[in-house]
């Protein structure tokens, strides 16, 4: 699959090293320029590029950014990419910590339905609760008594479907979170966030949120 990865933070980075182990063709792209990418496209033979074409001729995108960036991605920066493309936002909302002040997510709006929002494109929300050590250490073969499992959240079944069988080839069960609107459940704060369980115990975590942001949480 050609993957293409908006930004090269934490989670990026370590996105960038599964993917090309596992023999996908991943070109990432950054604010700050494919120059800035060298040592890690000399570390996994990714390809490096400009984000406004990135996504050309692209099967799944992963935008990895944080939330306050995601209105200056490039206008189109999706045109290129195949008609049926997949595009993953793993975002949080940190007001307080790095964003600032988001109204609408404030008022109430999921952050993924946002990032839609902003990109004019539909969204799975996943990757956004797992540190990024853990996509390097935390993988284990399916059936393993240690693999823990991980939230997936999307209106298209289809492309749900797409980042699902993603998770499970990188080395965690994936569980089915419900719609983008539901994806309140797995933001920071939510029993799930960060948590390091099994399916089932996932499934627990989702059922056991809270849909109030506490105030850690909010601007």
């Amino acid at each position: 699959m050609k993957i293409v990865i908006i930004g090269a933070g934490n989670i990026g980075g370590n996105l960038t090293r599964r993917l090309t182990h596992l023999g996908h063709h991943v070109t990432v792209a950054n604010s700050r320029g494919p120059e800035t990418l060298t040592e890690l496209v000399a570390l996994t033979g990714a390809s490096a590029t400009v984000a406004s074409e990135a996504a050309i001729d692209a099967d799944l995108v992963i935008v990895t950014i944080p939330e306050k960036s995601v209105p200056n991605l490039p206008q189109g920066f999706l045109d290129g990419a195949n008609s049926n493309v997949v595009v993953i936002d793993t975002g949080n909302y940190y007001p307080q910590q790095r964003d600032g002040l988001i109204a609408d997510i404030e008022n109430g709006l999921t952050e993924s339905r946002w990032v839609s929002t902003q990109i004019g494109f539909p969204v799975i929300k996943a990757f956004n609760g797992i540190y990024a050590a853990n996509l390097l250490e935390r993988a284990r073969p399916k059936g393993d008594p240690d693999r823990i499992a991980l939230p997936v959240a999307g209106d298209n079944a289809h492309d749900k479907s797409v980042v699902m069988n993603l998770v499970n080839e990188l080395g965690f069960d994936a569980v089915d979170a419900g719609t983008l609107d539901e994806s309140w459940r797995q933001q920071p704060g939510t029993p799930v966030y960060g948590a390091t369980t099994d399916a089932n115990g996932v499934r627990l975590a989702l059922e056991a949120a809270h849909n109030v942001r506490t105030q850690e949480w909010r601007a």
